[in-house]
């Protein structure tokens, strides 16, 4: 079962489609049915939650009907990669920004725009974390986990020599 981060976020109705073969009613002889599964998605479920439909599986002369069973999986989101209830963005950031700060525009899963002040020397490796703004918690869903903010520094393609000779002597303290 495919789901997008904000069908997990706010929690979400969906109704599955399955075919399975019925018996008759010659208790003989079967045919395929269509029948509809409905599946209330609980806020913060996470990937690998499993939802089971008893006896809900093929039915047959002298057998018992299987359990239907779906399994939550995270759809691909263009800003956002999960991890528990955290939240991963990776966000572009020029060189010139990530040494002398910046603000970062991140639009939430509950459609807020944050402004985040970078106000550090964004080095390799560095993070920035805002709490509170992740996916909720399964057991406590008021509670969030965090969105935890990854930098992709953009260098420049090419500089002049007047460019050059400027850094240069800007950076050597």
């Amino acid at each position: 079962l495919y789901l997008s981060l904000e069908e997990v976020f706010h929690g979400c109705t969906k109704k599955m489609k399955i075919s399975r073969r019925v018996m008759n009613e010659d208790g003989h002889t079967s045919s395929i049915r269509d029948k509809i599964l409905t599946i209330d998605v609980k806020r913060g479920w996470r990937p690998g939650t499993k939802i089971t439909f008893p006896q809900e599986g093929d039915q047959g002369p002298n057998n018992i009907p299987a359990d239907i069973v779906f399994i939550v999986k995270d759809k691909p989101h263009p800003r956002f990669r999960r991890e528990g209830a955290n939240l991963h963005h990776m966000a572009k950031l020029p060189l010139g920004r990530a040494l002398t700060g910046s603000t970062i525009s991140i639009h939430t899963l509950d459609e807020k725009v944050l402004h985040i002040p970078i106000t550090d020397i964004v080095r390799p490796g560095y993070r920035k974390i805002v709490p509170g703004e992740g996916m909720p918690m399964v057991v406590a869903p008021c509670d969030k986990g965090d969105i935890i903010i990854e930098f992709d520094i953009e260098f420049p393609k090419s500089l002049n020599h007047e460019k050059k000779e400027f850094i240069r002597k800007a950076l050597l303290l």
